[in-house]
């Protein structure tokens, strides 16, 4: 038989608790142990009057970010919507029942305001990491960098050509801030190459064909992680080149040492990263084992000898042909004075047997050798080892993350436009992915037996 909803008399009063209401197992509720934003609010309080009405609450505002970052609401209008309608992220965002959500009009506000010109979710990101050391998260000893491509919220059909430059009339707030970083080495500075096309809407966005498909309007998110547990321990974004990806690894390791006193003993990543002068980076200044794949181009299409069939003896300084004979070098240093050049004699390639195999189109053979040498020899030894295999594998936890990034956090492509909206993006989606480390690996406790 078909029941019948029964109809009952409204009550005058009820009695609701909001903490019975939202699961034990919640996510929000593990998430909300490493959740301190005392030290944000003195941070920002120089950037607010002490006269007027007062304003949204920050802690309020940052609540709500997280909670749309670390369920993928995209929308600031959605995520108000979201955060009035469920009692989970009310009692995260601590508004109770009848606490009214601010107008998302307020977050974009915020945003362009107080929260950039007190680098706010720099020092949130920051929080949330000292939090993850603090519970012994972060080992400190080895660590993995790389890049990811993000859309820009840029239309591709809407592109001018790179060469006739942005119109005379154009302008915006991301105009502003691509001029702005002309020339920053990880933007404008970056190559001097002129990009195929610019966007209007984000000129600092960067066209790249680099999934092999269609060409599109990108920036990169670049990670550097402890390996331990995968937390992001620094996230910098740059322009979409291997150069500007190079750039922003030295500074989030440089970085992360002056803040957070984390030297590992060694960089997992893969052949971006593997530039002599990058090694040289990390091996003579810095003491980091290179976990890299070594960028080399020393191979020949020819068949010819590679540079791999002279030896290299160090202690006078010469090549050893595969003929015995010897390649000296006058010390001058070549390309930008990051090379040597070793030269054989003309009188002992003409005589060779082997010359139509070494230089059948040259007079005598030239074997270049980079001044960091020594470090690609490093980086080479490391990746035949047990050790290096091994270690190879570990790197895949970046990628682990950009998949995390893109499929459950729904940031396959930015919302906001120009490097600072970059930068904001994933600042608190590292953030977002950071807390449900700690949220997941710590127990709750659970409550004590009256």
């Amino acid at each position: 038989m078909m029941g019948h909803q029964r109809v009952e008399q409204a009550a005058l009063f009820y009695e609701f608790s909001l903490e019975r209401h939202v699961p034990a197992d919640h996510l929000l509720r593990s998430i909300d142990r490493f959740v301190d934003l005392d030290g944000l609010r003195r941070e920002l309080a120089p950037f607010y009057s002490a006269i007027g009405r007062p304003s949204i609450a920050p802690e309020l505002m940052i609540r709500m970010l997280l909670v749309g970052y670390c369920f993928g609401i995209r929308s600031e209008r959605r995520l108000c919507e979201e955060v009035h309608l469920n009692l989970a992220y009310r009692w995260f965002c601590r508004l109770g029942l009848d606490g009214d959500v601010p107008n998302h009009s307020t977050f974009s506000k915020n945003r362009h305001g107080r929260f950039r010109d007190s680098d706010l979710l720099r020092q949130l990101f920051e929080a949330i990491l000292r939090r993850c050391i603090d519970e012994g998260l972060v080992g400190g000893e080895s660590f993995a960098v790389d890049a990811s491509l993000i859309k820009a919220d840029a239309n591709r059909q809407n592109g001018v050509e790179g060469e006739k430059g942005l119109p005379p009339q154009a302008a915006s707030r991301a105009i502003d801030e691509y001029l702005d970083v002309l020339d920053d080495a990880a933007f404008g500075a970056a190559t001097e190459v002129v990009p195929k096309f610019i966007s209007p809407a984000d000129p600092a966005a960067r066209w790249t064909g680099a999934h092999g498909g269609q060409a599109f309007f990108a920036y990169s998110t670049n990670y550097l992680i402890d390996v331990e547990n995968a937390i992001i321990v620094d996230v910098e974004p740059t322009t979409a080149i291997r150069q500007a990806d190079v750039l922003a690894a030295k500074r989030m390791i440089e970085r992360t040492a002056k803040n957070f006193a984390l030297h590992p003993s060694r960089l997992l990543g893969d052949s971006a990263y593997g530039s002599a002068a990058m090694l040289g980076w990390l091996v003579d200044e810095h003491g980091i084992e290179p976990h890299v794949t070594v960028f080399d181009k020393s191979a020949r299409k020819d068949g010819s000898f590679a540079r791999e069939d002279f030896n290299y003896d160090p202690a006078v300084d010469v090549y050893v042909c595969p003929g015995g004979k010897t390649l000296t070098t006058t010390g001058t240093r070549v390309n930008d004075g990051e090379t040597l050049l070793y030269r054989a004699s003309k009188a002992d390639c003409d005589a060779c047997a082997l010359k139509p195999s070494c230089c059948p189109n040259t007079p005598a053979r030239k074997v270049p050798r980079s001044i960091h040498e020594k470090a690609r020899d490093r980086a080479r030894t490391i990746a035949n080892s047990w050790e290096g295999r091994t270690y190879r594998r570990l790197r895949k936890k970046v990628e682990m993350l950009f998949a995390h990034l893109k499929r459950i956090l729904r940031l396959d492509r930015l919302r906001l436009r120009g490097p600072n909206g970059a930068r904001d993006e994933f600042l608190l989606a590292a953030a977002a992915q950071n807390l449900r480390k700690p949220a997941k690996l710590i127990p709750t406790p659970q409550p004590k037996p009256t």
